[in-house]
């Protein structure tokens, strides 16, 4: 059982792509470049780059109609590019989506998304932190925020962090009932904590969702570990 339920973890904590740059690059380049660092780091800008802003959310309005609706866009972009491996770009449209919109907690879902890619969990946790102030209701980021305590669950054996994962899980599903992600997340943790009777729950909550989340390997593990 022990083998399954590590191979059911790690197909959420595993990142699925090959990154592009090595967290120590990515750290050296950051001090040159803002776009790498959330909110451009909270440095200045010349005139030049004031401008080139502007004309930035000019456009994006234009084209999208509101600030918000544009931010969405360039987040829906950074995550696009995140999942091709392309970290560098996702951190600078997120960076663009919190320029059009700093309310916008999906910028920080994103900037956090980046650094626990690169398994950064202090600066991931912070980002994850900040979005959860503009909207404590964030489905996507509480689950993300779950993911996290489930990788210290794992890596630590941390009983502490298994049940405030469990807990975070919960509240996005509170939140967000349809999340396949999180529903098929709380099927693993509390298959994790032996707790069968939910895992059980949580799986045909995610079937009926369309299932996408769930592999053959999960099903078996469920099945022989947990009778209904």
């Amino acid at each position: 059982m022990k083998f399954l339920l590590t191979a059911a973890f790690t197909l959420w904590t595993s990142i699925s792509f090959s990154q592009t740059i090595s967290y120590k690059d990515w750290n050296k380049q950051a001090k040159t470049d803002m776009r790498l660092l959330p909110k451009y780091g909270n440095q200045p800008k010349n005139d030049k780059q004031k401008l080139a802003d502007q004309e930035l959310i000019d456009e994006s309005i234009a084209r999208e109609g509101t600030r918000r609706k544009a931010s969405e866009a360039f987040v829906r972009n950074g995550f696009n590019l995140f999942y091709k491996g392309d970290v560098q770009t996702a951190m600078s449209r997120f960076n663009q989506a919190w320029l059009l919109d700093p309310e916008n907690e999906n910028a920080f879902w994103g900037f956090g998304a980046i650094y626990y890619s690169f398994q950064d969990i202090p600066n991931a946790l912070k980002q994850f932190d900040e979005g959860l102030v503009l909207n404590p209701r964030s489905s996507n980021i509480l689950t993300d925020k779950g993911t996290i305590y489930m990788s210290k669950y794992h890596n630590e054996k941390d009983t502490t962090a298994l049940n405030n994962a469990i807990d975070y899980f919960n509240n996005s599903y509170e939140v967000d009932s349809l999340n396949q992600n999180t529903a098929y997340k709380l099927s693993v943790a509390y298959f994790t904590k032996k707790e069968c009777d939910n895992a059980w729950k949580f799986y045909d909550v995610c079937k009926k969702l369309g299932s996408k989340h769930i592999t053959e390997g999960y099903t078996n593990a469920l099945t022989r570990n947990c009778k209904r």
